[in-house]
């Protein structure tokens, strides 16, 4: 239940359209919904202003498509991520409408509209094209939380003049989620030269003694770029999620 959808029934009732009985109806499984094997939480989109993301990995596909039906009965918007190609075969056959973004291993159904709630763009940045699975996740998950999206992608230490020959297009951006696997030094670089937001997502991409992740991971968290912000290992829905709250401060201060 989106706010824009709250709205819609309280304006029914006001104007005489809808009955009070029938707008009960619609809003009694308010703050959720209980599936038994799941609770769908139908308010945290009037609560945080993005809807509740499906983790698909673990999930059965007749888990997912019973999810997804509620939710698209409910309007609201249905995005699924860690979703492998095999189980979104499966359930766009019992999801009519579901689009599935292979590369970002992610799915979704649109019902209520994305409408535009950021101040300014968040810019997603890759160190290499190993990472875009990654990068992808987040740049699809901010689209689809209402913000205006840039990429650049590849363009790390290994080769610094391809991040510094875009600095410029860069600084434009109000929030930067910066994607890197290795040693995942490009988020404490960006930092260092920018004074945006930075987001780092460390990727599980290199060698051995990059331990699936850790190594890029504690390069974040040890970064002498003070005051980046650092999510969980291939964590791409994390970093859109907290880019979007940055993004949107400068608005709710407006709006105020």
């Amino acid at each position: 239940m989106t706010e824009h959808r709250i709205r819609e029934i309280l304006e029914g009732v006001a104007s005489g359209r809808t009955t009070a009985d029938a707008a009960l109806a619609q809003l009694k499984h308010l703050p959720f919904e209980d599936l038994g094997f799941a609770k769908i939480d139908r308010h945290r989109d009037v609560r945080r202003g993005v809807p509740e993301v499906v983790f698909g990995e673990s999930k059965s596909v007749a888990q997912l498509a019973e999810i997804g039906r509620r939710v698209v009965r409910a309007r609201m918007n249905l995005i699924i991520t860690r979703l492998s190609a095999d189980k979104a075969g499966a359930l766009r056959r019992k999801l009519k409408g579901l689009v599935y973004h292979p590369e970002a291993r992610l799915a979704s159904i649109i019902s209520d509209g994305v409408p535009r709630s950021g101040q300014g763009e968040v810019m997603v940045i890759s160190a290499g094209t190993s990472d875009l699975p990654v990068a992808e996740e987040a740049a699809l998950c901010a689209e689809l939380f209402g913000n205006q999206v840039q990429r650049l992608y590849d363009v790390g230490v290994a080769g610094l003049h391809r991040l510094t020959s875009n600095l410029e297009a860069i600084a434009r951006a109000s929030v930067l989620i910066v994607v890197a696997g290795m040693e995942g030094a490009l988020p404490s670089v960006v930092a260092g030269l920018l004074d945006k937001p930075v987001v780092a997502v460390p990727t599980s991409i290199g060698y051995g003694t990059a331990f699936g992740g850790l190594a890029a991971l504690l390069g974040m968290l040890n970064t002498c770029s003070s005051g980046v912000t650092v999510v969980n290992i291939d964590n791409g829905f994390g970093a859109a999620l907290a880019a979007t709250l940055i993004n949107r401060v400068g608005l709710n201060r407006k709006q105020d």
